[in-house]
């Protein structure tokens, strides 16, 4: 691999070479995803914004951090032996990287999930061997949430386990002996600010308690909120949780409460910005057109949190966010003109770029 110092940016050239050296399995492949200079949205503000190319992990998303930290730590503490049984609460994309994890390892999978989330989740979570439970989507405190369903399924099993991505702190250490460590390299060390959303809070305390760490506390770290979410007024009332109300076009990120996950880290917060959705769902088309990058809601919305927080920051600033999965998930909203229509999200998006709005 070639350093490449190119206009103050680091580019990173993959060359082939027989010296490389086979990984084995999915679980190996996961991680050490690109770093991507976001050129356009630099240039227009003057700043220096990346994306880590989460999107490029074997399971497509980030999530695979997560199912792979959660299941290794629970094959680490004995609680799963061989041909035992994982089971999860999630809106989709953990649940695709444990299925991946569970066919490489040899367990079953059996997911609880939201029956909001896109067709294109659920087909592909079948498709893996995955055992799905569409299930009404009401919110935690309810004993029929996703979460306690999946909890009390895996109760009745024996040698199986519940995963709890949202409160297991497996989750957060993935990312800060991971993510964390793999942003700080690609960056040599410069970085003012990194910033995500966050559902589970895993990516954001792992990697924000590593960089905090690394950078002596000069690096900032940030939360990005869709409507929909009581984070963002959380973050800046100085810790009040009001009651959650609203929605968002965003899967898998937004809370009603401080998970474990999050609460290892909350504290330590720089601050926290909200980001409707008509400016996620512009930036979707924004990054397909200028980058060539074809990324999901909630990619976007890390994107456009990125670009307001380096302009809050001043000219010359370095931040980075997090591209979490492909826009292949939930192309049949995304980019359906009826879809939009029905969500008042059509005049959203600039006109010039409407043309990529191809289904009906």
């Amino acid at each position: 691999m070639l350093s490449v110092l190119r206009r103050g940016v680091v580019s990173q050239v993959r060359q082939f070479s027989t010296n490389q050296i086979a990984v084995e399995g999915f679980t190996a492949s996961v991680g050490n995803t690109p770093l991507i200079y976001l050129k356009k949205l630099s240039q227009q503000t003057g700043c220096k914004i990346f994306g880590k190319a989460e999107f490029q992990n074997p399971g497509g998303s980030i999530k695979d951090r997560a199912a792979v930290g959660v299941v290794r730590d629970a094959e680490e503490k004995g609680l799963i032996k061989p041909g035992g049984t994982v089971v999860e609460g999630t809106a989709g994309n953990t649940g695709i990287g444990l299925a991946h994890v569970c066919r490489s390892r040899g367990y079953k999978c059996v997911i609880f999930m939201p029956n909001t989330q896109s067709q294109e989740k659920i087909d592909l979570l079948r498709m893996l061997g995955a055992e799905v439970h569409p299930v009404p989507a009401v919110p935690f405190e309810n004993p029929q949430n996703y979460n306690h369903q999946a909890r009390d399924y895996a109760k009745n099993l024996t040698n199986a386990i519940w995963t709890d991505q949202f409160d297991n702190t497996a989750n957060a250490y993935a990312h800060f002996i991971s993510t964390g460590p793999e942003i700080w390299q690609q960056t040599q060390g410069d970085i003012d600010a990194f910033i995500c959303a966050t559902g589970t809070g895993g990516t954001l305390a792992g990697v924000g308690k590593y960089l905090k760490a690394k950078s002596k506390g000069k690096t900032q770290i940030w939360l990005a909120d869709p409507p929909g979410s009581v984070l963002y007024q959380y973050v800046s009332t100085g810790g009040k949780l009001a009651e959650r109300s609203g929605s968002s076009i965003t899967e898998g990120i937004g809370q009603g409460r401080i998970t474990d996950n999050l609460g290892t880290f909350v504290s330590e917060l720089s601050g926290a910005l909200h980001i409707p959705d008509e400016k996620s769902i512009a930036m979707v088309y924004e990054l397909l057109d200028t980058e060539g990058l074809y990324l999901g809601a909630s990619s976007a919305l890390n994107v456009v949190a990125a670009v307001e927080l380096a302009q809050k920051l001043g000219k010359g600033s370095k931040v980075v966010t997090v591209l979490c999965d492909g826009a292949y998930r939930y192309q049949s909203r995304l980019f359906s003109k009826k879809w939009l229509k029905a969500k008042g999200l059509e005049d959203a998006i600039p006109e010039h770029l409407r043309k990529y709005a191809v289904l009906d």
